[in-house]
C-alpha cells in the first residue's frame, strides 16, 4: 500500500519568525513607553515612518531579487530592523537620515548578503554606525529629557520638526538639546574631573542620566521577558553584565574618584538595549552555549574600551559589530563535544 506525505519536517512547532519578532516588537513597548514619557512624540512618528520605509525597502529588494514577497515582509524582521535602529537614534532625527539608515541596514547589511538568515553583520547597527560616522551632529542631538526644563514636542509638533527640521518660534536646537550623560561624562573625565564633580551636573539621576536611566529598566524588563519566553538567550547578556562588573569593578573600587560606579556603566546610554535586543541577534550572533557567552563579554568589554579611550562616548554598536566579525571563530572553538566522543570536538 501507498500513502502520499508531504516534505520534511513532519512535525511542526510554534515557532515562527513572525512570532518570535512580534514578542520582540512587544517587549520594546516599554521602552517606547518611557521615550515618550522622557523625550516627547519623536519617538513615535519615527518608528512609524522607518517601520515604513524599511518594509517598501523589503519588498523592493524581494521584489528584484524574484523571491516570494508576502511571506518575508510579513515575518516582521524588517520592522524589528527599524524599531532597533530607530530607538538607538535621538527621536527628532531629520527624516532623511532615518531613510538613510534604513536603507544601509535592509539593503546593504541584509539582502546584499542574501537576505534573512544569511547577514553576518547586526543590520541595525550597521545602520547606526553609518549615521554616526555620516551625520554625527544630527545623530548626537538629543532633547533634553522631562524633569530638567526640556521641551516635550506633542505629535504634530514632532513631525513638522523631523519632516521640515522647522522648531516651533521661539525654539533653537541650542535651548531643546543637550550632551548625553555619557558625553558628560567623557568631557569631565577630559578635564581631569573627579566622579562627585562631574555629577553634580543636574542631568544625572541616581544610577546614571535622569530619564535614561528608566529608559535602560525599561530595556531590562522586555529583555528579561524574552528570555523567560526563550526568544533570547540569557548566556548573552550573562555575559555582557559579567565582562562590566568584572572590569569595571575593580577599578571603581580602588578608584572611586576616577572610574563610574559598575551599575552606572550598565543603565548608562545603550548598553541594556544592546545586551538584551541587539546582541541576541540569533543570526549575527554566536551559535553555541559557551560561544554565546564569549560574544556577551567581548561586547561588554569593548564597550568599556570604547568608552575609555574611544572616539565615541558609547561603543555598544561598534563592540557589536566587532564581535560579529569574530563568530565564525568562536564558533569553531565552542562546539559543544559529539555525544559519545572524549577529547576535543
Amino acid at each position: 500500500m501507498r500513502f502520499d506525505t508531504g516534505g520534511s519536517p513532519h512535525i511542526r512547532g510554534d515557532n515562527r519568525v513572525s512570532r518570535m519578532m512580534l514578542k520582540v516588537l512587544l517587549a520594546l513597548l516599554p521602552a517606547v513607553a518611557v521615550h515618550v514619557w522622557f523625550f516627547g512624540w519623536g519617538i513615535v512618528v519615527q518608528l512609524l515612518w522607518a517601520s515604513t520605509a524599511a518594509v517598501a525597502m523589503e519588498a523592493l529588494l524581494l521584489k528584484l531579487r524574484h523571491r516570494p514577497v508576502r511571506p518575508f515582509v510579513s515575518d516582521l524582521s524588517a520592522v524589528v530592523t527599524a524599531w532597533l535602529l530607530v530607538l538607538s537614534l535621538p527621536p527628532l532625527l531629520p527624516w532623511w537620515a532615518s531613510l538613510t539608515g534604513i536603507f544601509f541596514a535592509i539593503v546593504m547589511a541584509k539582502h546584499l548578503y542574501g537576505g534573512l538568515g544569511y547577514n553576518p553583520f547586526n543590520p541595525a547597527m550597521v545602520g547606526f554606525v553609518v549615521l554616526l560616522v555620516a551625520f554625527p551632529r544630527e545623530v548626537t542631538s538629543w532633547l533634553v529629557p522631562a524633569g530638567l526644563g526640556g521641551w516635550q514636542p506633542d505629535l504634530w509638533q514632532a513631525v513638522q520638526v523631523i519632516f521640515t527640521g522647522q522648531l516651533p518660534d521661539g525654539l533653537g536646537w541650542d535651548t531643546v538639546s543637550e550632551a548625553t550623560p555619557l558625553d558628560l561624562l567623557r568631557q569631565g573625565v577630559q578635564q581631569q574631573l573627579m566622579m562627585d564633580e562631574i555629577r553634580q551636573n543636574p542631568a544625572f539621576g541616581t544610577l546614571a542620566g535622569r530619564g535614561w536611566e528608566w529608559l535602560a529598566a525599561a530595556y531590562v524588563l522586555g529583555g528579561l521577558w524574552l528570555v523567560q519566553q526563550r526568544v533570547a538567550d540569557w548566556r548573552v547578556p550573562t555575559g555582557v553584565f559579567a565582562a562590566i562588573l568584572l572590569l569595571s569593578g575593580p577599578a571603581w573600587a580602588f578608584w572611586p574618584e576616577t572610574n563610574p560606579n559598575p551599575l552606572a556603566h550598565l543603565f548608562h546610554g545603550g548598553l541594556m538595549l544592546g545586551a538584551f535586543f541587539i546582541a541576541t541577534d540569533p543570526v549575527s550572533g554566536s551559535t553555541t552555549p559557551r560561544g554565546r557567552l564569549l560574544f556577551g563579554f567581548g561586547v561588554g568589554l569593548l564597550v568599556l574600551l570604547i568608552r575609555r579611550w574611544g572616539a565615541f562616548p558609547d561603543g555598544v554598536a561598534f563592540a557589536v559589530l566587532l564581535m560579529n566579525m569574530a563568530v565564525p571563530w568562536i564558533d569553531r572553538y565552542t562546539r559543544p563535544r559529539v555525544f559519545g566522543h572524549g577529547g576535543r570536538p
